[in-house]
């Protein structure tokens, strides 16, 4: 079982930075693709930076490209998610997600993660 949580949202100016971690107490996250996703009020939930379970592969949205990184942390079983140059736009509910799928390609569909966490407001002002 995996219980997802993550700790690390919060307000912060425009061009600031945040690092979320998402956090595992459950099983190992190298055993898992894990994505960060966000959803803005009314809007669908989107993937913006996935890792492989290796950590070997990610992928960004083309929104958050040059910007986010995503990366895992084996030692303290987590997946951070760097967060450079914010802007209001990038205000939303990030999420993070486990799915045990292990192929070349990431998920491309929401109904694929096994497991998901709580949600962590991030708030970027102007």
């Amino acid at each position: 079982q995996v219980h997802l949580v993550e700790p690390g949202g919060g307000w912060v100016q425009s061009v600031g930075s945040l690092r979320p971690p998402c956090a595992s107490s459950g099983r190992t996250l190298s055993s898992y693709t894990i994505t960060w996703l966000r959803q803005a009020p009314g809007k669908e939930r989107e993937a913006v930076a996935h890792i492989s379970h290796s950590g070997s592969r990610t992928y960004n949205a083309d929104s958050v490209k040059g910007r986010f990184t995503i990366s895992k942390d084996n030692t303290k079983n987590t997946v951070n998610l760097q967060m450079n140059s914010l802007k209001p736009e990038d205000t939303d509910v990030y999420y993070c997600a486990a799915t045990s799928r292990i192929g070349s390609g990431f998920p491309s569909e929401n109904n694929e993660y096994d497991y998901w966490g709580q949600g962590t407001q991030v708030t970027v002002s102007s």
